[in-house]
């Protein structure tokens, strides 16, 4: 049995420790500058069990999206999908290729499910993973980088999972949303975009057969009544996060050229978040951090065990970093 995944996202935990209440997170990458979004939670009608089918949910998502019902699919958060997926594709005898730094969640799901894991891209595989942006590191490859390993997939007979989670606070031309193939499933999520990580809601797109079988395996219920009320709304609401990437864009140049003015090294990133490399262990910088009142990721799980990932949040707290950071600097 693998052991459970390390996330960011701790702010809670740290808080019932006794830790600092005004405790800034840089560990979990959500938009700083979110769109409104109007909706009245306690206007839910939980006195009945939500449809299962989502038909109202799906046909916002497809209206949107231009995809049909039966090629969408919903659940519990973006992990449930990832772990449902692998549920449907990763039997026991199957082999998946998945980097090394990226998303554990994949690496766990096939293992949970009975397949095997391969680092190698040479190697033939059942199934490949990407991560567009990818995380930690924030690199994005384009549409067309994108198509040429959907068709090695074809060539070789795999299927590709790929996951956008956070490609609409990146660039959404270069999602391969707009493209049905057999061998393509594509996740997506809205909790990043909307900054609503307490409303667990995840969606994807895929070949009608492929999303039969993962609607048939998906515990029945697994999108509440909140959750489901706040996608319908906010799914709408998708042009108004290019504001969103506008700022994210200046605030990340900022962080890109304060980070190497003290002396860290910031990947090249085209996401809400920055990977950084700071010469010494994440882990001790992460703890001294903490005491500076501020929280950033750790990527000693994403076996990166001198880096740390940074979220772009509004400029005053991110100068608040960039002190932090100055006064922890080796």
């Amino acid at each position: 049995m693998p052991k459970r995944q390390i996330h960011g996202g701790i702010i809670r935990n740290l808080r019932r420790e006794g830790l600092k209440k005004d405790l800034l997170d840089f560990s979990a990458s959500m938009n700083p500058f979110p769109p409104a979004v109007a909706w009245e939670p306690g206007a839910c009608d939980l006195g009945d069990y939500p449809d299962d089918t989502y038909l109202d949910l799906k046909e916002a998502i497809g209206s949107v999206f231009s995809r049909k019902i039966e090629e969408i699919t919903v659940g519990n958060g973006s992990v449930e999908l990832i772990r449902i997926f692998a549920q449907v594709m990763a039997p026991a005898g199957s082999r998946a290729f998945i980097e090394r730094s990226t998303f554990g969640e994949y690496a766990q799901s096939v293992r949970l499910a009975g397949g095997t894991i391969t680092h190698n891209p040479e190697d033939r595989v059942d199934l490949r993973y990407i991560c567009n942006p990818n995380n930690p590191t924030g690199m994005l490859l384009s549409k067309d980088a994108i198509k040429q390993r959907l068709k090695e997939c074809r060539d070789e007979g795999s299927v590709l999972f790929l996951d956008e989670a956070f490609i609409d606070l990146s660039d959404p031309d270069q999602s391969m949303v707009d493209e049905r193939d057999s061998e393509l499933f594509i996740l997506r999520s809205l909790t990043k975009a909307f900054s609503v990580p307490g409303i667990r809601f995840g969606f994807g797109f895929g070949d009608p057969d492929l999303i039969e079988a993962i609607e048939s395996t998906r515990p029945p219920w697994t999108v509440n009544r909140f959750a489901e009320i706040y996608a319908t709304e906010a799914i709408r609401h998708l042009p108004n996060l290019a504001e969103s990437r506008r700022m994210i864009a200046i605030e990340r140049d900022y962080l890109n050229q304060s980070l190497c003015a003290i002396g860290y090294t910031p990947h090249q990133s085209s996401a809400n978040y920055i990977l950084v490399d700071v010469g010494v262990s994440a882990s001790d910088l992460v703890r001294r951090l903490l005491r500076e009142g501020v929280l950033v990721r750790d990527c000693t799980s994403f076996g990166l065990p001198e880096s740390i990932r940074v979220a772009i949040r509004g400029h005053e707290e991110n100068q608040i970093l960039i002190e932090a950071l100055s006064a922890c600097a080796p």
